[in-house]
């Protein structure tokens, strides 16, 4: 069975940086299970799985845009350290969910000066090429419930 929209698909994978770090990988784990087509992985990714087969093997590369999108720096500003009032201790790297005109936004601390503490709401994968090294380890056809849900159920999925 190929893939395509509507299958449930598992993968293992290897995510590396341009440095060739691993970043993420389904190794010891139990593969990564999503549905073709309804946008549960980054869309690079998705659209050069399509048409693949169980035990195909390939390497792909995919560009920031087809990624978690280019770096934005409109998306790091200085808020008021008062904005933090009930955190007892402040460190870079910490995250917090964050509200705006679009909805919670996820945003990382990346400094901290006396009055103000400088927030990244960018994707921390953002701007980076993605390199994976991808098993096919299975494809079927994913259930009504799946479908309706938008997620995979059981094994490597959501379970309810």
């Amino acid at each position: 069975m190929k893939i395509e929209n509507e299958k449930v698909v598992s993968i293992n994978y290897t995510l590396r940086n341009d440095q060739g770090e691993i970043l993420d990988t389904s190794d010891g784990h139990e593969p990564l299970a999503y549905i073709h087509g309804m946008g549960n992985i980054v869309p690079g990714l998705e659209s050069q799985l399509n048409g693949k087969s169980v035990g195909d093997s390939l390497k792909i590369s995919v560009a920031p845009v087809d990624g978690y999108g280019e770096y934005d720096l409109a998306q790091v500003v200085q808020v008021s350290r008062s904005q933090f009032e009930g955190v007892p201790e402040l460190k870079v790297g910490m995250q917090f969910t964050a509200s705006s005109p679009e909805g919670n936004q996820v945003v990382t601390i990346t400094n901290i000066n006396n009055d103000t503490v400088t927030v990244d709401g960018n994707h921390p994968l953002a701007g980076k090429t993605l390199h994976f090294d991808i098993t096919v380890v299975d494809v079927r056809n994913a259930s009504a419930d799946e479908l309706s849900h938008g997620h995979v159920h059981g094994a490597g999925g959501h379970h309810h």
